[in-house]
């Protein structure tokens, strides 16, 4: 398996430059008391609230023009695979769903461009 994403057209399977990000914030709730006394619990059963920033960078300009198309036709609603590390650090690799509501396309000449996204982890089936 291959971390990254399958966008079809002609690249197929594509790979983010390396060092992406991974930002992980739980939903907890809190409550506080007099006398800074505080009481948290998890908020829901999928607690882990996930974004990856991806780049793509220095790619011809079909590849980019193809993930580029993939993301418009998932229109920031429709989940999609991203393969990721292993997060118990294992060497495997992982597979979630993503939704990608935030990306950006840079055009340096007709045959080199690149592509940012933010894709945010969803939990469902």
């Amino acid at each position: 398996m291959t971390i990254g994403i399958n966008v079809g057209g002609a690249s197929g399977f594509v790979t983010p430059d390396r060092n992406f990000s991974k930002k992980t914030k739980p939903r907890v709730l809190k409550v506080s008391f007099g006398d800074g006394y505080e009481q948290r619990l998890k908020e829901g059963i999928n607690t882990l609230m996930q974004n990856f920033n991806v780049s793509f960078n220095n790619r011809p300009t079909q590849e980019i023009d193809d993930i580029v198309d993939f993301l418009d036709s998932k229109g920031g609603t429709t989940s999609f695979d991203f393969t990721i590390p292993d997060p118990d650090g294992v060497g495997d690799e992982t597979t979630v769903k993503v939704v990608c509501e935030d990306y950006n396309q840079v055009y340096y000449n007709l045959n080199i461009g690149s592509c940012t996204a933010t894709l945010r982890r969803v939990y469902e089936a």
